[in-house]
């Protein structure tokens, strides 16, 4: 990765959906270096997938997981990335070893998940924090 790489990520990860044009022109480049550059990225697994952040309305929050030390995290991680609430999953220093960021319509869904998450047999604790409000960085 280069410095034009970096330029068209940081574009694409303010707004996915910025035609390549509008890229192009942010960046001083053709539309297809970075379509190129883009598409390469992808293959190479540097751009994972390119996503959606809402503001519906709904409750968004930070679930920290605290997890047994003789516990495989990355096990654990996988079987919560397929839960439909789950934006995100991180697996992070400190006290906690996993954090799930997760869009629920209500707390009563926060609540289902926070209890799934704790009914989980590797799972020591759960911390939650709501998030207050986003800006785009």
């Amino acid at each position: 990765m280069d410095d034009l790489d970096r330029a068209i990520l940081d574009v694409l990860r303010r707004d996915a959906r910025t035609p390549y044009t509008e890229i192009a022109e942010q960046v001083d480049t053709s539309e297809g270096t970075v379509r190129n550059r883009v598409e390469r990225m992808t293959e190479d697994g540097v751009i994972e997938r390119f996503t959606v952040t809402t503001r519906t309305g709904n409750v968004k929050a930070m679930i920290e997981v605290s997890v047994a030390v003789d516990v495989d995290t990355t096990a654990v991680s996988e079987r919560m990335t397929d839960w439909n609430e789950v934006d995100f999953v991180w697996q992070v220093s400190g006290e906690e070893d996993i954090v799930l960021v997760v869009d629920a319509a209500d707390t009563q869904d926060l609540n289902e998940l926070i209890t799934k998450a704790r009914e989980l047999d590797d799972v020591v604790s759960t911390e939650t924090r709501l998030i207050l409000d986003e800006q785009l960085g």
